[in-house]
Formats: C-alpha cells, structure tokens, sequence
C-alpha cells in the first residue's frame, strides 16, 4: 500500500559545506544547489527577548530556509495533522520549510542570530495567521 506523502514528507534539515580553517570555519549556501529554490528574499531575527514566541503563521507560497547563524532556538512545525519540532544550533545545518506548515520559533538562547532566505518578496496577503483558517485551507486541498 502506497503512503500518503504530507507536507512534512518535504521538510528537511540541510547540511551545509563547511570549510574548516585554523583562521576560522566558513560555511555557505547557494540558490538551487543547496537550497530548492531562487532566493527573493533575506531577513534575519535576533535580540529576542528571553521567552518570546516569533511566527505562529504559515504562508500559502513561501518556501523557506532557516539557519541558527548563532546561538539556538526551537522551530515547532505543524502540518494539520501533526507537529514536529527541530532544533538548530548550527551555523552549518539549515531547516527547509515548504509553503503551507505553520510554523513558530521558541527557546532562543542568548545573542541567537536566525537567518531566513525565501523564494518570493515580502508580501502580506501571503500570511496566514489565524490556525483555524490555515486547518480550513489545508482541509480544501
């Protein structure tokens, strides 16, 4: 019997080329080759007070990939059916989230640095932010 796939079939944590040198390590990623898809756009959260939540909201078209560039913190990640949750805290290691998982980020440490690149430009219509219409949305596919 052939398994459903979900959207969590398509989530996956990215290894990263790391260059390791006595002067210090460098790691990169570039856009479809480490990453599957164009990089529209680049935004990055730090400063983020002890015990605060940022997300709780899915995106109907962005793709996203998330790199802890410091520090850690926890990404909680559901699909309609179930959660998962990852933690990064490497500079080499990137989460790939396809569009329509909603998702939230917890349990910063001190001085964390998230980078996020997506594959569209900033647009808020793109934003679901209530669960119960993401859960509808999802149940009309």
């Amino acid at each position: 019997m052939k398994k459903n796939k979900t959207f969590f079939d398509q989530i996956r944590l990215i290894e990263l080329p790391k260059i390791l040198d006595e002067r210090g390590n460098l790691s990169f990623f570039e856009e479809n080759s480490h990453i599957p898809f164009d990089i529209k756009r680049s935004y990055w959260i730090y400063d983020v007070p002890g015990g605060s939540i940022r997300g709780g909201h899915a995106f109907k078209k962005q793709k996203e990939f998330i790199v802890a560039l410091s520090g850690s913190f926890d990404i909680l990640l559901n699909d309609g059916k179930q959660d998962m949750k990852i933690n990064l805290n490497r500079s080499y290691r990137g989460l790939y989230i396809p569009n329509m998982i909603w998702r939230q980020m917890d349990n910063f440490s001190t001085n964390s640095l998230a980078l996020i690149v997506s594959n569209t430009f900033y647009d808020p219509s793109d934003y679901i932010y209530e669960k119960k219409l993401f859960l509808n949305l999802l149940d009309g596919e």
